[in-house]
Order: structure tokens, then sequence, then C-alpha cells
């Protein structure tokens, strides 16, 4: 399989519409975990959903506006990562992220982010990497710091998700930046 050697057996790889069965059942399986955070897990309810986005998602690639990918541990799909906005114009790409319970607390959202980061500024010139989420998701907004993004800001009422308005925190990295850190 193609991909990005995450160490200790884990994978950053393509999440294709071949495998919509297997990511409608993970999310089924993930959904009251997923669902506080992540718009999609609302439409993803089987495998011609599932097909849909991830369909959606090889187009945005092909236009290189987007990317999804899948974080495998072992072979298994516990995560994923995507690039929701990739504008290669204005140099500017948003990151977001999204990982079973179980696959928590082993940093493979952190280097699977640094890893999707190296490539766009190193690869694609992106000048600005961001990484938006709710307030209370301590966990993303740890990732965030990890990463060493900045807290630039929250967007109040942004979105509505599942009949609630929702804020999202803005967090960035620059290249600049992103370069320095990695020495």
């Amino acid at each position: 399989m193609l991909g990005n050697d995450l160490g200790e057996g884990a994978v950053l790889c393509p999440l294709e519409p071949y495998q919509a069965a297997e990511f409608a059942a993970w999310t089924e399986a993930n959904r009251a975990h997923l669902a506080p955070w992540l718009p999609w897990v609302h439409a993803v309810t089987d495998t011609a959903s599932a097909r849909t986005l991830l369909q959606h998602y090889a187009e945005r690639e092909a236009a290189d506006e987007g990317r999804i990918y899948a974080i495998r541990q072992d072979g298994e799909l516990v995560g994923g990562t995507l690039f929701r906005v990739f504008d290669t114009a204005q140099g500017s790409c948003e990151l977001g992220a999204w990982l079973a319970p179980e696959a928590q607390g082993r940093g493979l959202v952190t280097r699977a982010a640094g890893a999707m980061i190296d490539w766009a500024v190193d690869e694609r010139g992106m000048a600005r990497m961001e990484w938006m989420v709710s307030p209370v998701n301590a966990a993303s907004i740890a990732v965030a710091k990890r990463l060493g993004m900045r807290h630039e800001g929250t967007l109040r009422s942004v979105f509505e998700m599942a009949g609630e308005r929702h804020d999202l925190e803005m967090w960035a990295v620059l290249a600049d930046e992103w370069r320095a850190a990695r020495g």
C-alpha cells in the first residue's frame, strides 16, 4: 500500500471511494465519539453516502482543491485526516483529523498532520496551514499546540450542525514558523 510511514506500525495513506464500505462501517462504529465535532459524520450513514463523500474528495484531489487520507495502525483503519481546503493560488490550506478512541494518546494525529504540513510546505509551497476546532475539543486544541500553531481567534456561531450553532477556533502555522520549528 502506498503511504507515509508514521512509525510503530502506523501509516497515512489515501482513503479512496473503493474503500466506502470499510469507511461506512468504521464511521458507524465511532459515530458517538465523532458526532460532536465532525459535520460529515452526520452524512455518512451507509456505504452509498460514504462513497459519495470519498468520491467528492477524489474529485477535489483531481482538481487540486482537497484530499482525504486514512490513518491505519497495523493495517486497520483507526482514523483519518484531510485537507478540507487546499488553495494553491492563495498558498493556504486547512487540515482536519479524526481518530477512534482506542487509538488516541499515541501521537498519531500529530504525526499525520505534521507529515501533511511537511508536504504542503515543502512540495506545494503553501504559506499558511489552518486548523479549525471547537473551543471545547481539548484533544484537537492540544494537537494544534503540538504542531506549533497559534490561536488566531474564535469564529462565533459560524456553522450549524445537528440543529445547533457552533463556534470554531482558528489556529494556524505559517511556513516560515514551521521550517524554523523543524530546525
